[in-house]
């Protein structure tokens, strides 16, 4: 990527970071806020800065979830679909924010749509990579009934990447809802069979599945802490690691 100096490569080659649409509106619950999607930007432009290879999967329950058009009498697939749709406009607003810091990406959608953005294929979305654009992989699976995390794991497993990196708006998984809970306390690690069997709700169980199939760490933790992502992708011990 031109102008972007490369620095020493971290303990990861490749990951996909996996962004919610709630983390992109911010305090404002819905929408997507500036302030936010160029935090964002910056903290991905940093991890490219050192030569690691991101994709990106971003959710879209800051616009309309599947599940959410149930109850305005839409049925689940349409709902589904709709969700799908509103993921690439999350991703295509990530994309102009990262151009806006200088960080060449690439939008792909799993349903096409050519006059917006690239269709998804393994084979392209590694060349992309490879050159050091970010990926932002858009649409979900492509399927209804499978979240944005499910699609993120799919992604990791395609893009043969090292981690699927989890940000949410807390810094790991605590032993309760640390925003109820404030002798909740976080945890290191954790393993996969453990997020499985007691429903810690970190992703979904379909996603978590994935990752243990494939031996795929997630790491869970605030990407909107300045340097977060920096730190995870440089193998600092941020947030929790589950395995």
């Amino acid at each position: 990527m031109a102008g972007r100096a490369k620095k020493p490569a971290s303990p990861f080659r490749r990951v996909v970071l996996k962004l919610s649409g709630e983390a992109l509106a911010g305090e404002d619950k819905t929408g997507i806020n500036p302030g936010i999607l160029c935090m964002a930007a910056e903290e991905i432009g940093k991890a490219v800065d050192i030569g690691i290879e991101v994709a990106v999967v971003i959710g879209a329950g800051n616009l309309f979830r599947g599940a959410m058009g149930e109850s305005l009498g839409i049925d689940r697939i349409t709902g589904d679909h709709m969700g799908m749709l509103a993921t690439v406009m999350n991703s295509l607003a990530l994309h102009n924010g990262l151009k806006s810091s200088g960080v060449e990406s690439r939008v792909m959608t799993s349903i096409e749509m050519k006059e917006i953005a690239e269709p998804y294929t393994i084979h392209r979305a590694v060349k992309h990579l490879e050159r050091g654009r970010v990926v932002i992989a858009a649409g979900g699976t492509g399927h209804p009934f499978f979240t944005t995390d499910t699609a993120a794991s799919l992604r990791a497993v395609e893009l043969r990447a090292d981690a699927v990196l989890k940000a949410t708006r807390v810094d790991g998984v605590y032993t309760a809802d640390p925003e109820k809970d404030k002798s909740a306390r976080r945890m290191e690690s954790i393993s996969f069979i453990d997020v499985i069997k007691n429903r810690l709700g970190v992703m979904d169980l379909t996603s978590v599945s994935l990752c243990m199939e494939n031996n795929i760490s997630i790491i869970v933790f605030n990407l909107f802490k300045k340097g977060s992502l920096l730190g995870v992708v440089s193998g600092e011990k941020i947030g929790t690691i589950i395995s």
